[in-house]
């Protein structure tokens, strides 16, 4: 397993300022505003021909033509740590040399650092826009994590051709695991091993999360020393950022015990923290070209980004799941006529609720169980014991031992409880039990041989010279309760309180709760889109910067491919626009007015007839439209996909769109069995067409988000959003939606508003 740079004695100051650079590039640092060489490692004249001593105070005109300066002077305007890299070619007294640069600002100075670039070595590189599609197809096609990093591991190894790829996740107390590894069979496996925190300190974490990538090609090799040109004033420089920043002797110690010469590890992020790492040992030095480290670090935000998803697909099903046990347990308690009888005569279901293994319910000083519990006595102790323990209506733990002195002798069925105090004055009780989980540990190496106490009693971080298997069993620990879990019994709490207090408010408390719900799906959908959008660019600038640095490295089928990578992102960032759009209509106020829809109508027309100058159509409105009360934009909105739809999926000779309402007695003669009259001021609205129809089968699902009833190619395009945009409108206004079609004929396409003022 790879560890970060380690800070003995928790020095951080000597991670982020070393004073130091690794020996296979060069750094430069330039004070602004007159933009001179502050700073400078002392390897220029290997490659440059140029003495640090004979670049310290001297204008960055000394080494750079104006073109590039002006690139450089670009980065001081971005935030701190965000670089800029580019190719460029210098005039040295060794001759023409060609660098991989890359500039970024600290809160100090603007660094440079460059390494020199090998074209016989870029030439031989693999076609990196194929490997980057085939490899993504297959990350997205996978069911499991297990299977996802799985591949991960496998996938950065072909390309990058180190011994050893491991994929390594953090745990809440920064320990961690290796999920996933790729290796030859001569090399003893590190999967499945655990980790201590100790091995992978708290500053160096936030390193990883900083700066994405972190490679070393040659543990071994003599660190640079880095020159100012005032040694008495100027501090060693904030290197948090950068590339070339020399290695700790712990981290150096750590790895080469464990085999390892070269390294390359890529951070995994996950809602802005370090979730873990794409750890990678080779056995003996390598270095890997600067393209070839931009593709790991795209790869490695791809790796994030799906990941996120996956863990919030599975965390949404899961949620999903308990609701589903919620509702079938309030419906099987629903007609139960008292609260002791519904706590008294539990279900079998309420263990699914937080997916437990027990449950006692405690009334006053009666006790109903269900599922493996805890003897009535131990459970009475324990109530007690919790009364003066916590005030807390919510108290949860999994290991129940740590802080309940008899909670070792009911570990086998309570190592883990979750207790809702329902009313504390009459002492209603729930509580979920799960029994001890007696896991064996298996370590790299005994933790404990990272720590070491001095004679002073002070205790220091060391690496550790054995990663052979040592094994720990540990006890009196259950299975944690996860946040969904506990939302899911709060959520049932509150269900049952309901219940008791009146079966009528019982009702607007659900309704209530599934209002929030879809809140919180649509703040889950407006946050992951928002999220998305980040390094769904960074995937796009990468592709763009491959195509525009690499176009002469890749063949015409490469660049092909990448141009698509290029589409590909362009189009999903437009997904992601609607996505955002239509889960801000769930959150936006609405602004009420009068609305006069005869005005309203004409612009939408009029705005419509100029998009479509080439196009007739007969736009019918057969009487005066009466007034509404409603948001005018939205409205707006409305009426701009109706006609749109009605236009565009239309192929007769003379098509036509009629707009109109329907009077009392007209709705009265439809019997729709469906329509939820609420009173003499809601109207029924229609816009209706001649154009291509719609299928029985598909009237249900038109108002699906993206759903699309052809291709995409057909009826000019479109991304299936229109009808779903509109039917969030009309339910938003506290309307309903619907249609009517003959297949070959047309749709008409039905929707209430309200002439009265809410």
């Amino acid at each position: 397993m790879s560890q970060s740079d380690r800070a003995p004695n928790n020095e951080n100051q000597n991670l982020r300022r070393p004073g130091s650079i690794q020996p296979h590039g060069i750094l430069l640092a330039i004070a602004e505003p007159h933009y001179t060489i502050q700073h400078v490692s002392n390897n220029t004249h290997d490659f440059l021909g140029i003495s640090p001593q004979d670049l310290l105070g001297q204008p960055i005109a000394t080494l750079f033509n104006q073109s590039q300066q002006d690139i450089l002077q670009q980065t001081s305007g971005k935030p701190i740590g965000v670089g800029i890299s580019f190719l460029l070619s210098l005039q040295t007294p060794l001759g023409e040399r060609q660098f991989d640069a890359i500039a970024h600002q600290t809160s100090e100075t603007l660094i440079i650092e460059l390494e020199p670039k090998n074209r016989k070595v870029d030439e031989n590189l693999p076609d990196f826009s194929a490997w980057v599609r085939e490899t993504l197809s297959s990350l997205q096609k996978t069911l499991t994590l297990t299977e996802f990093f799985q591949i991960v591991a496998q996938e950065v190894k072909n390309i990058i051709q180190f011994d050893r790829v491991m994929v390594y996740q953090f745990d809440r107390q920064g320990a961690g695991q290796v999920i996933a590894e790729a290796k030859p069979e001569i090399l003893s496996p590190y999967l499945g091993l655990h980790y201590p925190a100790t091995d992978i300190p708290e500053d160096s974490r936030e390193l990883y999360l900083q700066s994405r990538l972190r490679f070393i090609p040659d543990l071994a090799a003599q660190s640079v020393e880095i020159i100012a040109r005032d040694r008495q004033t100027n501090l060693p420089l904030d290197l948090s950022f950068t590339l070339l920043r020399s290695v700790d002797s712990c981290c150096i110690e750590f790895h080469q015990n464990m085999g390892a010469k070269a390294l390359l590890v890529i951070s995994l992020i996950k809602d802005k923290k370090l979730w873990g790492l794409i750890s990678c040992h080779h056995q003996t030095p390598k270095y890997l070209p600067h393209s070839l480290r931009v593709v790991c670090e795209l790869l490695g935000q791809f790796v994030s980004l799906e990941l996120a998803n996956k863990i919030k697909q599975e965390e949404l099903d899961y949620k999903l799941e308990l609701r589903s046990h919620h509702s079938q347990l309030l419906e099987a308690i629903a007609s139960k006529k008292s609260f002791p009888e519904i706590l008294l005569n539990p279900n079998p279901r309420l263990l699914k609720l937080v997916g437990a293994q027990g449950a006692a319910i405690y009334l006053n000083n009666e006790i109903a169980l269900v599922g493996n519990t805890p003897p009535r006595e131990e459970i009475y102790a324990l109530i007690e014991w919790l009364n003066h323990y916590t005030n807390n209506s919510l108290f949860q733990t999994n290991s129940l031992a740590r802080d309940y002195p008899q909670g070792k002798a009911i570990a086998d069925t309570a190592s883990g409880i979750l207790l809702l105090k329902i009313s504390q004055v009459r002492h209603y009780y729930l509580l979920w039990f799960r029994p001890e989980i007696i896991q064996t540990v298996t370590w790299a190496g005994n933790p404990q041989e990272s720590l070491q106490i001095t004679e002073n009693g002070s205790i220091i971080l060391c690496p550790r010279s054995s990663f052979k298997q040592w094994q720990e069993t540990v006890r009196l620990t259950a299975q944690p309760w996860l946040q969904s879990e506990i939302e899911s019994a709060i959520e049932f709490r509150n269900s049952l309180i309901g219940l008791v207090l009146d079966r009528a408010d019982e009702l607007a408390r659900l309704n209530q709760e599934l209002e929030r719900s879809n809140r919180e799906l649509t703040s889950f959908a407006f946050a992951a889109s928002h999220d998305l959008k980040e390094p769904l660019r960074g995937i796009h600038n990468y592709s763009i910067f491959l195509l525009e640095d690499y176009a002469d490295v890749l063949d015409e089928t490469g660049i092909d491919r990448l141009q698509t990578l290029v589409n590909l992102t362009q189009r999903m960032e437009s997904l992601i626009d609607i996505l955002l759009n239509y889960s801000r209509l769930g959150q936006t106020e609405l602004k009420i007015e009068e609305i006069d829809l005869n005005t309203l109508i004409q612009q939408v027309i009029n705005i419509f007839q100029a998009s479509n100058p080439n196009h007739l159509i007969d736009i019918r409105i057969p009487r005066l439209l009466p007034s509404v009360f409603s948001d005018p934009v939205l409205i707006n909105e409305v009426f701009s996909n109706l006609i749109t739809n009605a236009f565009k999926y239309n192929n007769k000779d003379n098509p036509w769109i009629e707009i109109g309402f329907l009077q009392s007695e007209e709705q009265r003669e439809k019997n729709w069995s469906h329509l939820q009259i609420q009173d003499s001021t809601t109207i029924v609205f229609y816009v209706k067409d001649n154009g291509i129809g719609i299928r029985e089968r598909h009237r249900k699902t038109i108002f699906r988000l993206f759903k699309r009833l052809h291709a995409k190619n057909k009826f000019g395009g479109g991304m299936g959003a229109g009808l779903a945009i509109v039917k969030k409108i009309i339910e938003r206004h506290g309307g309903q939606i619907w249609c009517e079609s003959t297949d070959g004929e047309g749709s008409t396409f039905f929707f209430t508003l309200t002439r009265s003022q809410p």
